[in-house]
């Protein structure tokens, strides 16, 4: 029989999906599962990017170029422009979303047996994309007990080797929803200046910061041009998910035209999704206020009602839609899956994504989960009415 790849072996499966099964099968016995695993929104997509692809009237869907439609291009470097970021269209390249935008910067940067630094935890397919790309991660671990702040830039500086290449961020978070400031996005810059790495920063959260905070992009930092990558999306911004748009944005011009040539072998980003982006960019401020406001109380009723509960801490995440939360239980894995399994209140149940999938060190975030507040408040209020009664009964309880 045929060997399996080691890269395939390796690959990591997702802790946000890998429990859809026994989500579908509680599903089946008539179960309502309330699905807090995944950062889809139910946040209406603008209706002017939905118009654009109701209003396609050409007689072939044709490739576009290999970086994107240049009008798409020019109009993301202007919404770029009028965020402080000096920038044109030719330091830009359109992806099939933002995973394809860090496996071209991964692969334009790196090379197989490289190292990259991710503060931990973090976004699940990092790993995934790493492994595929043949690097190495290294992760840098943060804690729930100070919120997830950067570590010190002494704590990178033991993992640098000859061997690595980069430092690799989310500003804002997933899965913590912490916020970088400037002065930290600062440490950073002196330290991949000074051993000469390239900075990769995850920036599809970028409009979704509360509580008056700024979001500082890694392209608008001094001294960086050379060394900052950005990964961005149309997903989370404009909640729509399935257009699978994103961009690599970079002022290292190598850089940009190394990303085209995996480009071009991947022949050309989806043109309906280019409609739709370049549609959504004409979109009103008042749609991200009202988001923004939304996903406030969303947030401020899920932090309130965890924290209330006996046992479970919870930082309060500044950024993006997403928190990590501590529970009393000995193994948040077997939790998650008892809770779709073995557990309703009421005919009602609740789907969470297990934290250990967002490190990299083995045996970290055991009894941590992800918390997407993506649905509307009722639902979380219900959501967090059915974990406080599911911790009170598990067998796995360390209350």
């Amino acid at each position: 029989m045929p060997r399996i790849s080691n890269k395939g072996i390796s690959m990591p499966e997702s802790p946000i999906r890998k429990l859809v099964p026994f989500a579908e099968k509680a599903k089946k016995k008539g179960k309502k599962v309330y699905h807090l695993n995944i950062g889809q929104p139910d946040i209406r997509t603008p209706e002017v990017a939905l118009e654009a692809i109701h209003n396609f009237s050409d007689k072939v869907v044709e490739y576009s170029h290999s970086a994107g439609f240049e009008s798409y291009r020019i109009g993301l470097a202007k919404y770029y422009q009028n965020l402080g970021i000096d920038i044109v269209h030719e330091d830009l390249m359109v992806t099939t979303g933002g995973s394809e935008a860090l496996l071209f910067a991964l692969n334009s940067c790196l090379d197989a047996g490289d190292e990259i630094i991710i503060p931990e935890p973090f976004y699940a397919n990092y790993n995934g994309f790493s492994i595929s790309s043949g690097v190495t991660v290294k992760p840098i671990t943060t804690s729930i007990n100070d919120g997830f702040t950067l570590p010190l830039i002494e704590e990178f500086e033991k993992l640098i080797t000859p061997n690595t290449k980069a430092i690799l961020i989310c500003n804002p978070g997933n899965p913590t929803g912490y916020l970088y400031s400037k002065e930290e996005l600062e440490r950073l810059r002196d330290v991949v200046v000074k051993h000469d790495l390239f900075l990769i920063s995850d920036e599809v959260y970028r409009e979704f910061v509360y509580d008056g905070n700024d979001h500082h992009s890694v392209l608008s930092i001094e001294g960086l041009d050379e060394n900052a990558i950005v990964i961005d999306s149309t997903s989370k911004r404009y909640s729509m998910c399935g257009i699978r748009v994103g961009c690599v944005v970079s002022k290292n011009k190598t850089v940009i035209s190394t990303a085209l040539k995996f480009a071009q072998a991947r022949l050309s980003p989806p043109t309906f999704g280019q409609i739709a982006g370049e549609a959504a960019l004409k979109t009103e401020s008042s749609y991200f206020e009202k988001v923004s406001a939304e996903y406030v109380s969303r947030r401020d009723v899920l932090i309130e009602g965890l924290n209330a509960i006996e046992g479970v801490i919870c930082p309060k995440p500044k950024g993006a839609f997403y928190a990590i939360a501590q529970l009393p239980v000995n193994d948040a894995d077997k939790f998650a899956q008892w809770l779709l399994e073995d557990f309703d209140l009421d005919g009602e149940t609740i789907m969470v994504a297990p934290a250990s999938g967002f490190y990299s060190t083995p045996n970290i975030g055991i009894n941590q989960v992800r918390i997407a507040y993506v649905l509307n408040k009722e639902s979380l209020q219900t959501s967090i009415k059915i974990l406080e009664a599911a911790l009170k009964v598990y067998p796995g309880s360390v209350l």
